[in-house]
């Protein structure tokens, strides 16, 4: 009698009877992926991010359309010095970007022409509030307005309206080798020189402003020609 064995099914079928594309069946790399877990979102730093970028936006545009906002200012074209008036021809209107400053306006220039220089003003200054006053302390009650007509020599051919000077007595060749010479008046304003238009030059003419209580004895002494002005650089 032959005996016939029936093959093992069990044996002889896939490990995974499950077909591809059925659900829940791996196939090929995919089904060696570790899971990856979901982004995390941050709502709060994309928009802050977002107010960042727009105020960067917003700052920018103000600076460009500021930048092309123009005002009229007054511009110093003359040395004033400290106490002397603020005169219509030492004066220019300019055109100069609004940056807040508080300039004079060229609209006011009849009222400054009627003010004094609180400090020396150089060419090319920008005029403000706070660098002229109503009042000069040069020109108070006390002080004398002395013109002088000097030799070569006698005043730096660099003086102009507006310096500050020393009044020195310089003695002449009369009086002997014993004579000495002395300050008469320590810091004396520089009024005009030459014709007035603070251009200085050569031609002696030279106005000073002095205390009364000196100005007859530099007077006296500079009719002899015994005077000299001595420069004080940086004063004013």
């Amino acid at each position: 009698m032959r005996i016939s064995e029936k093959p093992d099914r069990d044996s002889r079928a896939p490990v995974n009877s499950e077909r591809p594309g059925s659900p829940g069946a791996l196939s090929g790399p995919a089904s060696r992926k570790l899971p990856v877990p979901p982004r995390e979102r941050k709502p709060a730093l994309a928009a802050l991010a977002l107010l960042l970028v727009l105020g960067g936006a917003l700052a920018t545009t103000l600076l460009v359309m500021r930048s092309g906002d123009r005002v009229s200012a007054i511009q110093i074209t003359q040395q004033i010095g400290a106490g002397q008036p603020i005169v219509p021809e030492a004066m220019e209107e300019v055109q100069i970007a609004d940056t807040g400053i508080g300039y004079v306006s060229w609209n006011h220039r009849q009222e400054v022409a009627a003010t004094f220089a609180r400090v020396t003003l150089l060419p090319g200054t920008l005029l403000t509030e706070q660098m002229v006053s109503r009042a000069s302390e040069q020109l108070r009650p006390g002080k004398v307005v002395l013109g002088l007509a000097l030799k070569p020599g006698q005043m730096p051919q660099s003086l102009q309206r507006g310096d500050q000077v020393q009044v020195l007595y310089v003695p002449g060749s009369g009086h002997g080798a014993s004579a000495e010479g002395k300050v008469l008046a320590p810091s004396a304003l520089v009024q005009s020189v030459g014709g007035g238009d603070g251009d200085g030059g050569g031609s002696g003419q030279v106005s000073i402003v002095v205390d009364a209580t000196v100005s007859p004895t530099i007077a006296t002494y500079a009719s002899s020609g015994e005077i000299a002005l001595g420069q004080l650089p940086g004063a004013g």
